[in-house]
């Protein structure tokens, strides 16, 4: 019970720090970054084609989350975070992209330096609670990730 408790508290935590960027329609969205990583035209959004279910997650995160503009990867996290808190076992390497996306170095323009100070503070949470649960496929990874960028005294972070 407590696990669910904490996954349910940090679904909510980034459902708030996020909020804005999640009600904002991305410029780019993850089936157009997978259509860039296969060399073609990323395609307009579309709302029917785009619509976050567990599929498209599941289909296009991977390969098109490196492709998005700040704005448009803050408009997914909340959704992937929620999607990887309930699919812990990473079936289909959604959340695997997801951590990959969450690592340094930073862009330009910067993601991971435009994130607020509370969006950072749920970003640390799920990935400690991604590092630190028995039913991660990803446990080693994410503890990668935090030391490399979140945790005091990470090491590529200024």
């Amino acid at each position: 019970m407590q696990r669910e408790a904490t996954r349910s508290d940090i679904r909510r935590r980034a459902g708030e720090a996020f909020q804005a960027d999640a009600l904002a329609a991305p410029t780019k969205t993850l089936r157009g970054g997978y259509a860039e990583d296969s060399y073609d035209i990323a395609p307009p959004p579309d709302p029917v084609l785009d619509a976050l279910t567990d599929e498209y997650l599941e289909t296009y995160t991977f390969w098109g989350f490196a492709y998005l503009d700040p704005a448009s990867w803050r408009h997914y996290l909340p959704r992937l975070i929620d999607y990887a808190l309930g699919h812990m076992d990473d079936p289909k390497m959604a959340v695997e992209g997801l951590l990959h996306n969450l690592r340094p170095p930073d862009r330009d323009p910067p993601r991971l330096a435009s994130l607020t100070a509370e969006q950072e503070a749920v970003i640390v949470a799920f990935l400690e609670e991604v590092a630190f649960s028995e039913d991660s496929a990803n446990r080693n990874f994410a503890m990668q990730v935090l030391e490399e960028w979140w945790i005091p005294g990470a090491l590529y972070r200024k």
